[in-house]
């Protein structure tokens, strides 16, 4: 639970010399102090004296960065472990990489005993690999349909001079990586610029389970993985990302060196990271793909693992889409025994000879036969380790309703992924750990609970654990305004005709200047071409250009418009007149046939609680308040968060909702907001 302290404790040394760094830092870089980025600065590094969990919600402007690394650094000064950072996004991790910590340490190195060390460590797959250049892999192209999420190898034949070079445009990215990896010191894919397609990346990169080790692989002195590996276990600062933090915490893998402390930057986003980085996906294709690699490859007879695989895709013949309440049934899970049964045989008669000689392919195959039995034995103890299973189909375009949908006559998938990581994560994460947690949307009002509670934070034997919010320094009432349509009716399939005069209302008033955010692709797209139609400023659209560049031009000119979709809801920082105006078209619910959250709230509901509340509600409330944090940026902007959802001001959860949301002066009278945003887009304020 959150604990309230009745007395300020006396300031340690270690929190002492934090704020003093924190105050060179800020004079150093000439920004101003503020109070709840001390706030935030003292209490993490009372967290990481004490050794108490620490969730902190920091609005944005806080500077929370600062007010984490700060401490952090003050603690390795003496720690004989690095300390980590966890990220939900590269464009976090490369700021704080890129920017951050070498903008502070340039300030704060005087004061400092030593020079402070910092390394990036990030998943295999985004490194060269070097034994993959020099031919140490085979080349293979996957077969028509193949699913193969563990990352096939794709690559095209060698180019050979006489042939005048790669004519496709995935032979010319194949050749400038080559180029590329014969300079770079990193090896690290997101160095390279401009980048490349994921099918290009593949030719010159291996996943963790294809990878032949470091105590077989020749090239592993140079290894880039390698390399990288080992300046994080002499580093004092670890930066990372959730995925890597989830493969630590569930596989008790060794891909991070050993820590005592962790930050988990935008926190919100754990839960889901977590889920996503440890789900599977087991499809026909799959199966037949390893025995085909396996055959190739290791020159064993894979007529088991084929029939186990043929028997499974008719077991699968005409099951719906969709979440599996009860499990898979008898002939499936016999299905699986025997695929199970045949991947192992398969692993074995594949083991590499006496000589132990080095051999890709055979790696290869055998990474792909492993997978399989491990996504098989999972599925066989779905039901005992409280797994949801549910069949998926790939999707195609249905040019009369415009958009892409299931194809249910296509082979079905199988899914799974864990109910919950709240387990697992208390386990693997905040046992002999110090974790602190934060983000500009954490909290839902004052409370820390729900956050806590998907984390592993809440119920009998859970660890002790701090809330603290440091607000914000924005002046939300003075610098905002909320506001909710009210009159338009409950959104239904598709932006209704009112909504969209709605929208055009707004973006006339404020001639321009709106980023608008949208529940899906073909809404945005819809909402886009409308408004080409009706007004004359600049909409741009999410797919029409790099998200990069789409930003940049909207942060340029103050007129333009973007819309988009839920990867803007998050990703989108501009401070200024250029972002004036934003809409949200409806309350982000998760979709009501998402497998994952049906079975989440079911079983909320089967314990007694409340299952929407739980998790369609706090999942939309932590969304919604994402979305309308991209308003205001600076304690110079002013503007409008309109919301095309009558339900946030007609439904019961309304002020469930509102409570996560920034306390912007709140208002469902459409006159007064479109004055508003008249006066500010004629002058400025």
């Amino acid at each position: 639970m959150v604990e309230k302290v009745a007395a300020e404790p006396a300031a340690s040394v270690g929190e002492k010399f934090t704020l003093e760094l924190l105050d060179k830092a800020v004079a150093g870089m000439g920004g101003q102090s503020r109070t709840g980025q001390h706030e935030m600065a003292k209490h993490v590094a009372r967290a990481i004296e004490s050794g108490e969990h620490l969730l902190v919600q920091a609005g944005t402007g806080t500077g929370k960065s600062l007010a984490y690394l700060i401490p952090l650094i003050a603690h390795s000064m003496d720690s004989n472990k690095p300390t980590l950072v966890s990220t939900a996004t590269l464009a976090l991790q490369t700021q704080i990489v890129g920017r951050d910590l070498p903008r502070l340490l340039e300030t704060i190195n005087p004061a400092l005993e030593r020079p402070v060390n910092v390394a990036l460590v990030k998943g295999r797959a985004n490194y060269v690999c070097l034994q993959k250049l020099e031919g140490g892999f085979p080349s293979e192209e996957p077969s028509e349909g193949q699913l193969f999420s563990l990352g096939e190898d794709t690559s095209v034949p060698h180019f050979a001079a006489s042939l005048g070079g790669p004519s496709s445009q995935l032979g010319k990215e194949v050749v400038r990586l080559r180029e590329w990896a014969e300079k770079t010191a990193t090896g690290d894919r997101d160095e390279l610029m401009p980048g490349v397609t994921d099918r290009a990346w593949r030719q010159v990169s291996v996943t963790s389970m294809e990878c032949l080790g470091a105590q077989k692989c020749p090239m592993a002195e140079e290894c880039f993985s390698e390399q990288a590996r080992a300046r994080a276990a002499e580093a004092d600062v670890v930066v990372t990302n959730h995925a890597m933090l989830a493969v630590s915490a569930f596989e008790g893998l060794a891909v991070l060196p050993e820590y005592d402390v962790v930050v988990v930057d935008e926190a919100h986003e754990l839960q889901d990271r977590v889920t996503g980085a440890v789900s599977g996906q087991l499809s026909v294709a799959m199966i037949h793909a390893a025995a085909s690699s396996a055959r190739k490859h290791t020159a064993i007879t894979v007529d088991a693992l084929n029939a186990a695989a043929d028997r499974l895709d008719l077991a699968l013949v005409g099951v719906p889409s969709g979440l599996v309440p009860n499990g898979l049934n008898d002939e499936q899970l016999d299905c699986l025994d025997q695929l199970r049964d045949a991947t192992r045989a398969a692993l074995s008669d594949s083991k590499t000879d006496s000589s132990n000689a080095v051999d890709g392919g055979r790696q290869l195959a055998r990474s792909r036969l492993m997978l399989i039995l491990e996504l098989s034995e999972r599925l066989l103890a779905a039901k005992e380790n409280r797994e949801v299973v549910w069949f998926s189909r790939n999707s195609t375009f249905d040019p009369q309703q415009g958009y892409s949908q299931p194809d249910e006559t296509a082979p079905a998938l199988i899914n799974i992924a864990p109910l919950s990581v709240a387990g697992r994560l208390r386990e693997g994460l905040f046992a002999g750990h110090t974790v602190v947690l934060t983000s500009a949307t954490l909290a839902i009002g004052s409370a820390f609970e729900p956050a806590a509670g998907g984390l592993g934070l809440l119920g009998d034997g859970a660890p002790s654990w701090t809330g603290l919010d440091v607000g914000s320094p924005f002046d939300y009432p003075k610098q905002g305004v909320l506001y909710v349509a009210k009159h338009l009716p409950k959104p239904g399939r598709g932006t209704s005709p009112e909504a969209l005069d709605e929208l055009e209302d707004l973006i006339r008033a404020s001639g321009g200047g709106a980023l608008c955010l949208f529940s899906s692709r073909r809404a945005a797209e819809e909402a886009a071409d409308a408004m080409r139609l009706r007004i004359d400023v600049d909409i741009l659209c999410q797919g029409e250009s790099t998200m990069a560049a789409l930003v940049k031009q909207f942060a340029d000119e103050p007129d333009t418009c973007l819309f988009g979709t839920m990867s803007l809801w998050q990703g989108v920082d501009v401070p200024g007149g250029s972002c004036r105006l934003v809409v949200i078209d409806r309350i982000p619910f998760p979709r009501p046939d998402d497998p994952l959250m049906t079975a989440r709230s079911r079983a909320v509901a089967q314990s007694g609680g409340n299952g929407f509340m739980a998790v369609s509600a706090t999942h939309a409330a932590i969304r919604l308040a994402q979305g309308a944090g991209r308003l205001i940026r600076s304690t110079g902007d002013k503007g409008v968060v309109a919301i095309l959802d009558s339900r946030l001001s007609t439904e019961r959860y309304g002020g469930f909702l509102r409570a996560a949301l920034p306390p912007f002066w709140a208002t469902t009278d459409r006159k007064i907001v479109q004055g508003a945003l008249e006066r500010l887009a004629r002058t400025g304020r």
